[in-house]
């Protein structure tokens, strides 16, 4: 990395704990970039130069967890965990994220529900859960525990679209019930149209 990569990635890495750390003690809709500009003393021009719109500085912050998660997940397969236990561990640490952020998961999930396309897609592409998912899915279906008539992208993201919409309408409406719970229920609920059938015997 050179002399100005290296500052570039101070930089930014300034702006961005700045940033958290105002939104976490204002929230995030009291907190401008002006404001964040000033604790990360730069100017407000460069907080756009690194982050186009406060809620990058989110999408970054969710991609950043969802990597840590990755690496758990790729250690446990490869040490021969089972897949499907895996994946309700993804879920309950989804959980666990999302009643510990509650007030910063609302404008990071409505990104990827944003009517700007661009915005959209970066959200999609920043937060890529469905293909985590499906790599946990794939040696499932590989050993035909899970049907070979859905691709591993439109299971791993149909999950990934559970998860989502479940925790924007825990957030929003109904944070008093049991997110954990609730999401083991919908995750179940989802596993037995995806897993193979046995064939009927005649």
């Amino acid at each position: 990395m050179s002399v100005r990569e290296y500052q570039k990635k101070r930089r930014r890495d300034r702006i961005f704990q700045a940033a958290m750390k105002l939104f976490r003690e204002r929230g995030f809709r009291e907190t401008t970039a002006a404001d964040i500009a000033k604790a990360a003393h730069v100017s407000r021009g460069t907080f756009f130069n690194y982050f186009p719109y406060k809620e990058a500085v989110l999408l970054e912050y969710g991609s950043f967890l969802l990597d840590l998660l990755r690496e758990e997940v790729r250690r446990w397969l490869a040490e021969g965990q089972d897949p499907l236990a895996v994946l309700r561990y993804v879920f309950r640490e989804l959980a666990t994220f999302t009643k510990s952020e509650k007030d910063l998961l609302l404008p990071l999930l409505y990104e990827l529900l944003n009517p700007d396309p661009i915005r959209a897609r970066a959200a999609f592409q920043a937060l890529p859960l469905g293909d985590l998912i499906a790599e946990i899915l794939k040696p499932l279906q590989e050993k035909r525990v899970v049907r070979q008539d859905l691709s591993l992208e439109r299971m791993g993201r149909t999950l990934a679209d559970l998860y989502f919409l479940a925790a924007l309408r825990w957030a929003a409406y109904t944070p008093k019930r049991d997110l954990e719970e609730e999401l083991d229920k919908f995750l179940t609920l989802a596993l037995e149209g995806m897993l193979a059938r046995e064939p009927v015997q005649a």
